[in-house]
């Protein structure tokens, strides 16, 4: 899935961006309120993770921009700020959690799975499909009852196409949240993916399939 990560201490930041790629989201990072926004208008993005305090234009006031244009992007807010009033602010301008620095990164990584996991209309972290299960917490993935061996990119495809079986997603579509905004692939990327997300599932019940000017769409035979 593709994070902005809105910080601008360097240090919390790099490490944020670190935990959540390491997961293997597409994450891009910014130390600007405005800049931030500025992206937020242009590209989608599947969660924001968004710090109060930044220069030019602070968290509520990004947060507050975001909801009045319509965006219902998932904001998780990390702040200094513990009082109850900023909490209850925070939540009370659209926000869709909040966690108070210091904090934990396993915490943060928890709280990042469970609110794109309710984005995209499942209860728990497993998606099952046919004979293909995947855990979205452990990052891993099981075929027919055996590990699925899968690079971190293939893992995230997968992920995407099975959190909403026979829904069609655009080449630009999976460009888009396979990859943060200064990586620059081409959409061939993607078709390679399908390639070799296909040869892994080949034989199995589960296929993706092609829909011709479209994009892929997986399902269960």
């Amino acid at each position: 899935m593709r994070i902005l990560v809105v910080e601008d201490d360097a240090e919390i930041g790099a490490a944020v961006h670190h935990r959540l790629a390491r997961l293997g989201h597409a994450v891009d990072l910014e130390m600007n309120g405005a800049a931030a926004y500025g992206l937020l208008r242009v590209e989608r993005f599947d969660l924001v993770v968004l710090d109060v305090m930044l220069p030019e234009m602070d968290g509520f006031s990004i947060l507050r921009t975001m909801r009045a244009a319509g965006l219902a992007t998932p904001v998780l807010l990390l702040t200094a700020r513990s009082a109850i009033d900023d909490r209850v602010s925070g939540l009370g301008l659209g926000a869709d959690d909040y966690l108070v620095k210091p904090f934990d990164y396993r915490e943060l990584e928890a709280r990042v799975q469970a609110l794109l996991r309710r984005n995209s209309g499942h209860a728990n972290d497993l998606v099952k499909l046919g004979g293909l299960t995947i855990d979205r917490s452990c990052r891993l993935a099981e075929l027919d009852g055996k590990p699925l061996p899968l690079s971190r990119q293939e893992f995230a495809f997968l992920e995407i196409l099975s959190s909403r079986p026979l829904r069609i997603f655009s080449k630009e579509e999976l460009l888009n949240q396979l990859f943060s905004f200064g990586d620059e692939p081409t959409l061939n990327a993607v078709e390679q993916y399908v390639t070799r997300v296909r040869k892994k599932l080949h034989g199995s019940s589960v296929e993706i399939r092609t829909a011709h000017g479209m994009g892929y769409q997986i399902a269960a035979l």
